[in-house]
């Protein structure tokens, strides 16, 4: 899912009100009504009416290049500051294609694999938000954990996987669990990071913490109003090494609005969630009721 503007709340999904806006576009799939609004010079992409839940992605009409939510320069930052740069990646959740498309700039000759399940949702990013694909960026139009047990059966492995994927309330319950993270985690090569979108006011905050730590170990957790996880089973960087990746990367990500020193503060392994909470798993995952 997506999110909010660059400097602003963007868990507060709880969208400001928008009598203003203005509905430029609706249409109902299998799984969603997917809606576009436009108010105060953006463009957003929602799953419910005057997007009282959330917006799943944004763009500025006068300049769609830069970054409209701030989760986008987090999840950028998780990938590219903790390795090598990645030639081959995974993005389960495409919404209006900010992310990809921002990668396809950054990383010209890497392979681009997008899982989107909605038809609807790649239509709409297509025709409202400039998302083209291209012979090394693709999407592919299933189930995110479908993809990924494909995957792992054809032997593909990834340098980033970036798990984005939401439906109109928060992120799948099957997309959510030990078991999925596990089998993502098979996907990665050996130098892998995973790069997870989550919500610092879900009431899933502290089973999502121990989920991922119970799969990955110490893990990057990076808090805006969105909280990104950052986890690489090889083992996480150092503060040199994520600077002078920031330094590396500084100069594309600033023609995006992204300021790269500005993300590096909010690198933190520090525990700030209850360790004992239980671990979700394909048997446990009630997530249609903890998070309300």
């Amino acid at each position: 899912m997506k999110k909010f503007l660059l400097l602003l709340p963007l868990a507060l999904l709880l969208a400001a009100p928008a009598a203003r806006a203005q509905l430029v576009h609706s249409e109902k799939s299998l799984y969603r009504e997917v809606l576009v609004y436009e108010e105060n010079g953006e463009r957003c992409m929602c799953f419910t009416r005057q997007c009282r839940i959330g917006r799943q992605s944004c763009i500025f009409l006068s300049d769609p290049h830069r970054f409209a939510l701030n989760y986008t320069r987090m999840m950028l930052g998780g990938m590219l500051f903790t390795g090598p740069a990645p030639q081959r990646v995974l993005i389960v959740g495409l919404g209006g294609g900010s992310i990809p498309k921002a990668l396809r700039e950054i990383l010209p000759q890497a392979q681009i694999d997008v899982a989107e399940i909605d038809p609807a949702v790649t239509r709409v990013a297509r025709r409202f938000f400039g998302f083209k694909e291209d012979p090394k960026m693709k999407v592919i139009e299933l189930d995110g954990r479908v993809y990924v047990k494909r995957a792992i059966r054809s032997g593909v492995k990834y340098d980033a996987i970036l798990l984005d994927a939401f439906d109109h309330e928060y992120i799948p319950e099957h997309l959510l669990t030990r078991e999925f993270l596990a089998e993502v985690k098979s996907l990665l090569t050996p130098q892998g990071v995973v790069v997870g979108n989550t919500f610092s006011s879900s009431k899933l905050y502290d089973h999502e913490s121990t989920t991922y730590a119970d799969v990955f170990g110490t893990f990057f957790n990076l808090k805006a109003a969105n909280r990104v996880i950052v986890a690489r089973p090889a083992g996480l960087p150092d503060e040199a090494s994520l600077r002078a990746r920031a330094q590396e990367y500084e100069k594309v990500l600033s023609t995006f609005g992204v300021d790269a020193q500005s993300v590096l503060p909010m690198f933190t392994t520090r525990p700030d969630w209850d360790v004992k909470a239980r671990v979700l798993t394909d048997q446990y995952s009630p997530a249609n009721l903890l998070n309300h």
